[in-house]
Protein backbone atom coordinates (compact mmCIF):
# COMPACT_ATOMS: atom_id res chain seq x y z
CA UNK A 1 0.00 0.00 0.00
CA UNK A 2 2.95 2.53 0.95
CA UNK A 3 4.68 1.96 -2.77
CA UNK A 4 0.80 2.27 -4.63
CA UNK A 5 0.82 5.62 -1.94
CA UNK A 6 4.68 6.57 -3.36
CA UNK A 7 3.52 6.11 -7.01
CA UNK A 8 0.39 7.99 -6.55
CA UNK A 9 2.36 11.05 -5.20
CA UNK A 10 5.59 11.00 -7.88
CA UNK A 11 3.06 10.95 -10.53
CA UNK A 12 0.89 13.57 -9.02
CA UNK A 13 4.29 15.57 -8.98
CA UNK A 14 5.29 14.72 -12.48
CA UNK A 15 7.62 11.89 -11.43
CA UNK A 16 7.55 9.07 -14.24
CA UNK A 17 7.84 5.41 -12.52
CA UNK A 18 10.05 3.68 -13.48
CA UNK A 19 11.59 6.08 -15.50
CA UNK A 20 12.88 8.41 -12.95
CA UNK A 21 12.24 6.81 -10.09
CA UNK A 22 12.45 3.22 -9.53
CA UNK A 23 9.24 1.68 -6.47
CA UNK A 24 9.83 -2.07 -4.97
CA UNK A 25 6.77 -3.08 -2.67
CA UNK A 26 6.98 -5.75 -0.51
CA UNK A 27 5.17 -8.94 0.15
CA UNK A 28 3.95 -9.28 -3.25
CA UNK A 29 -0.38 -8.84 -2.06
CA UNK A 30 -2.76 -8.33 -4.63
CA UNK A 31 -2.42 -4.45 -4.64
CA UNK A 32 1.32 -5.28 -6.54
CA UNK A 33 -0.61 -6.16 -9.40
CA UNK A 34 -4.10 -4.40 -9.78
CA UNK A 35 -3.50 -1.54 -11.36
CA UNK A 36 -0.60 0.00 -14.01
CA UNK A 37 2.25 0.09 -13.62
CA UNK A 38 1.95 -3.55 -11.73
CA UNK A 39 4.72 -2.81 -8.70
CA UNK A 40 7.85 -4.88 -8.57
CA UNK A 41 7.62 -6.76 -4.96
CA UNK A 42 9.91 -8.72 -2.70
CA UNK A 43 7.81 -12.33 -2.16
CA UNK A 44 7.88 -13.93 1.15
CA UNK A 45 6.19 -17.85 1.99
CA UNK A 46 4.15 -16.66 3.92
CA UNK A 47 2.03 -20.32 3.81
CA UNK A 48 5.22 -21.77 4.77
CA UNK A 49 6.19 -19.07 7.48
CA UNK A 50 2.76 -19.43 9.42
CA UNK A 51 3.42 -23.42 9.06
CA UNK A 52 6.73 -23.18 10.60
CA UNK A 53 5.85 -20.60 13.31
CA UNK A 54 2.76 -22.92 14.32
CA UNK A 55 5.07 -26.22 14.28
CA UNK A 56 7.46 -24.11 16.69
CA UNK A 57 4.81 -23.11 19.02
CA UNK A 58 3.36 -26.48 19.39
CA UNK A 59 7.09 -27.38 20.33
CA UNK A 60 7.71 -24.20 22.74
CA UNK A 61 4.54 -25.75 24.63
CA UNK A 62 5.36 -28.97 24.33
CA UNK A 63 9.03 -28.60 25.95
CA UNK A 64 10.73 -29.82 22.87
CA UNK A 65 11.76 -26.75 20.78
CA UNK A 66 15.58 -26.56 19.52
CA UNK A 67 17.86 -23.91 21.47
CA UNK A 68 18.29 -22.53 18.42
CA UNK A 69 14.98 -20.28 17.14
CA UNK A 70 16.01 -18.03 14.21
CA UNK A 71 15.02 -19.04 10.72
CA UNK A 72 15.92 -17.76 7.57
CA UNK A 73 13.40 -18.55 4.85
CA UNK A 74 14.02 -17.82 0.94
CA UNK A 75 12.74 -14.74 -0.63
CA UNK A 76 11.90 -13.92 -4.29
CA UNK A 77 12.50 -10.49 -6.01
CA UNK A 78 9.43 -10.41 -8.81
CA UNK A 79 10.37 -7.57 -11.25
CA UNK A 80 7.24 -6.01 -13.03
CA UNK A 81 7.04 -2.48 -14.09
CA UNK A 82 8.28 0.13 -11.46
CA UNK A 83 11.57 -0.64 -12.22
Amino acid sequence: MMARAAIRVLTTEGIRVPEDVAIVGYDDTPVATDREPQLTTIRQPLERMGETMASLLIQVIAGTAPAERALIMPTELVVRETT
